[in-house]
Protein backbone atom coordinates (compact mmCIF):
# COMPACT_ATOMS: atom_id res chain seq x y z
CA UNK A 1 0.00 0.00 0.00
CA UNK A 2 1.13 3.57 -0.82
CA UNK A 3 -0.13 7.07 -0.12
CA UNK A 4 -2.79 7.34 -2.45
CA UNK A 5 -5.42 10.06 -0.57
CA UNK A 6 -6.12 12.36 1.56
CA UNK A 7 -7.61 10.72 4.52
CA UNK A 8 -8.46 11.68 8.39
CA UNK A 9 -7.20 8.68 10.68
CA UNK A 10 -9.78 6.13 12.23
CA UNK A 11 -7.85 6.38 15.39
CA UNK A 12 -7.84 10.28 15.35
CA UNK A 13 -12.18 10.17 15.40
CA UNK A 14 -12.34 7.58 18.58
CA UNK A 15 -9.58 9.60 20.48
CA UNK A 16 -10.98 13.12 19.46
CA UNK A 17 -14.33 11.77 21.24
CA UNK A 18 -11.81 10.42 24.36
CA UNK A 19 -10.69 14.18 24.60
CA UNK A 20 -7.37 13.25 23.61
CA UNK A 21 -7.21 16.56 21.29
CA UNK A 22 -7.02 19.81 21.90
CA UNK A 23 -7.15 22.52 18.88
CA UNK A 24 -7.01 25.55 20.82
CA UNK A 25 -3.98 28.12 19.72
CA UNK A 26 -1.02 27.84 22.07
CA UNK A 27 0.02 27.51 24.72
CA UNK A 28 -3.53 25.54 25.32
CA UNK A 29 -3.57 23.08 22.98
CA UNK A 30 -1.94 19.80 21.73
CA UNK A 31 1.61 20.03 19.65
CA UNK A 32 0.84 18.95 16.72
CA UNK A 33 3.55 17.89 14.09
CA UNK A 34 3.57 17.43 10.00
CA UNK A 35 6.78 13.99 8.89
CA UNK A 36 7.18 13.78 5.58
CA UNK A 37 6.84 10.48 3.70
CA UNK A 38 8.37 8.85 0.46
CA UNK A 39 6.53 6.82 -1.97
CA UNK A 40 7.27 3.51 -0.35
CA UNK A 41 5.43 4.96 2.73
CA UNK A 42 2.30 2.69 3.27
CA UNK A 43 -0.30 5.63 5.04
CA UNK A 44 -3.34 6.30 5.07
CA UNK A 45 -7.11 6.12 7.33
CA UNK A 46 -5.95 3.03 9.42
CA UNK A 47 -2.38 5.00 10.55
CA UNK A 48 -2.21 5.55 14.21
CA UNK A 49 0.70 6.45 14.72
CA UNK A 50 4.14 8.32 13.59
CA UNK A 51 6.58 5.58 12.56
CA UNK A 52 10.11 6.75 10.70
CA UNK A 53 9.28 3.69 8.25
CA UNK A 54 10.07 5.41 4.76
CA UNK A 55 9.99 9.07 6.50
CA UNK A 56 12.04 11.42 3.78
CA UNK A 57 15.77 11.98 3.99
CA UNK A 58 17.58 15.56 3.97
CA UNK A 59 21.08 16.19 4.41
CA UNK A 60 20.02 19.40 6.05
CA UNK A 61 16.70 21.61 7.25
CA UNK A 62 14.48 18.27 7.59
CA UNK A 63 14.90 15.91 10.53
CA UNK A 64 13.26 12.82 11.66
CA UNK A 65 9.83 13.39 13.07
CA UNK A 66 9.27 16.71 11.15
CA UNK A 67 8.49 20.18 12.12
CA UNK A 68 5.95 21.44 14.81
CA UNK A 69 2.45 22.99 13.02
CA UNK A 70 1.23 26.37 14.68
CA UNK A 71 -2.27 25.82 15.11
CA UNK A 72 -4.55 28.64 14.29
CA UNK A 73 -7.28 27.75 16.62
CA UNK A 74 -10.37 27.40 15.92
CA UNK A 75 -13.80 28.32 14.51
CA UNK A 76 -17.36 27.59 14.34
CA UNK A 77 -19.79 28.72 11.39
CA UNK A 78 -22.63 27.70 9.07
CA UNK A 79 -23.18 24.56 11.73
CA UNK A 80 -19.48 23.45 10.55
CA UNK A 81 -16.48 23.37 13.35
CA UNK A 82 -13.27 24.12 11.99
CA UNK A 83 -9.28 24.22 12.37
CA UNK A 84 -6.63 24.52 10.37
CA UNK A 85 -2.81 25.70 10.49
CA UNK A 86 -0.19 27.73 9.61
CA UNK A 87 1.77 27.09 6.15
CA UNK A 88 5.26 25.28 7.05
CA UNK A 89 8.36 25.66 5.31
CA UNK A 90 11.30 23.08 5.88
CA UNK A 91 14.49 25.95 4.36
CA UNK A 92 17.51 24.29 2.80
CA UNK A 93 16.36 20.95 1.83
CA UNK A 94 16.87 18.70 -0.43
CA UNK A 95 14.38 15.95 -0.77
CA UNK A 96 11.29 14.44 -2.56
CA UNK A 97 8.14 13.33 -0.84
CA UNK A 98 4.98 11.78 -1.78
CA UNK A 99 3.11 12.67 1.59
CA UNK A 100 2.70 14.06 4.89
CA UNK A 101 1.13 12.65 8.48
CA UNK A 102 -0.02 15.57 10.95
CA UNK A 103 0.13 13.80 14.40
CA UNK A 104 -0.11 14.77 17.63
CA UNK A 105 2.77 14.83 20.29
CA UNK A 106 0.85 15.15 23.42
CA UNK A 107 -2.67 13.72 25.13
CA UNK A 108 -4.97 15.82 26.74
CA UNK A 109 -2.92 14.18 30.00
CA UNK A 110 0.06 16.09 28.88
CA UNK A 111 2.17 12.69 28.06
CA UNK A 112 4.46 12.07 25.01
CA UNK A 113 2.53 10.31 22.24
CA UNK A 114 2.49 9.85 18.34
CA UNK A 115 -1.26 9.66 17.67
CA UNK A 116 -2.29 10.20 13.86
CA UNK A 117 -4.67 12.89 12.90
CA UNK A 118 -4.35 12.78 8.79
CA UNK A 119 -2.59 11.81 6.26
CA UNK A 120 -1.40 14.18 3.40
CA UNK A 121 -1.70 12.70 -0.45
CA UNK A 122 0.61 15.13 -2.51
CA UNK A 123 -1.22 13.61 -5.63
CA UNK A 124 3.01 12.71 -6.54
CA UNK A 125 6.03 13.25 -5.98
CA UNK A 126 7.14 16.54 -4.72
CA UNK A 127 10.89 18.08 -4.66
CA UNK A 128 12.85 20.40 -3.77
CA UNK A 129 16.75 20.95 -4.52
CA UNK A 130 18.53 23.14 -1.89
CA UNK A 131 15.62 24.99 -1.68
CA UNK A 132 12.29 25.84 0.33
CA UNK A 133 9.54 23.02 0.42
CA UNK A 134 6.74 24.51 1.60
CA UNK A 135 3.32 22.87 2.70
CA UNK A 136 0.74 25.22 1.79
CA UNK A 137 -2.58 24.68 4.13
CA UNK A 138 -5.95 25.67 2.78
CA UNK A 139 -8.17 28.68 3.54
CA UNK A 140 -9.19 28.97 7.17
CA UNK A 141 -13.20 28.51 5.91
CA UNK A 142 -15.91 26.23 6.74
CA UNK A 143 -15.78 24.89 3.15
CA UNK A 144 -11.60 24.76 2.85
CA UNK A 145 -9.74 23.69 6.39
CA UNK A 146 -7.71 21.16 7.23
CA UNK A 147 -10.25 19.72 9.83
CA UNK A 148 -13.75 19.96 8.81
CA UNK A 149 -16.77 18.62 11.27
CA UNK A 150 -19.88 19.42 9.85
Amino acid sequence: MAITTNAICNSFKKELLEGAHKFQAAPNGSTYKLAMFTNSASLGKSTTGYATSNEVTSPSGYTAGGKALVNVGTSLATNTAITDFADLSFVGVTLTARGALIYNTTTAGGSSTTDAVAVLDFGGDKTATSGTFTIQFPAFTTSAAILRIA
